[in-house]
């Protein structure tokens, strides 16, 4: 499975967002791959569901709280990385 990537779409960004759309992308990456990183060394059996859940938790959790806020992934992306994980392929 390639590397955890978090990326924004523009059109959904106000105008502050967009100038700053890098260095957010960048951190949101940073904190989603952290998140997956303790998530597949913790992962003891749980079902998808659970561990995209707390793929979420922990991303949020080491965000600033006005970012994690304002943080509304696609979901779709968190579980497809929550199935990695159940599937041993994260790593």
């Amino acid at each position: 499975m390639p590397e955890p990537h978090v990326t924004l779409d523009p059109r959904e960004l106000d105008p502050v967002q967009k100038k700053l759309r890098g260095p957010l992308e960048e951190q949101l990456t940073s904190a989603l791959r952290a998140a997956t990183d303790r998530v597949r060394a913790d992962y003891a059996g749980e079902p998808v569901e659970q561990v995209c859940q707390r793929l979420l938790d922990e991303t949020r959790a080491g965000l600033h709280p006005d970012i994690a806020a304002g943080f509304t992934p696609d979901m779709d992306e968190f579980c497809r990385i929550a199935v990695a994980i159940v599937r041993g392929d994260v790593g």
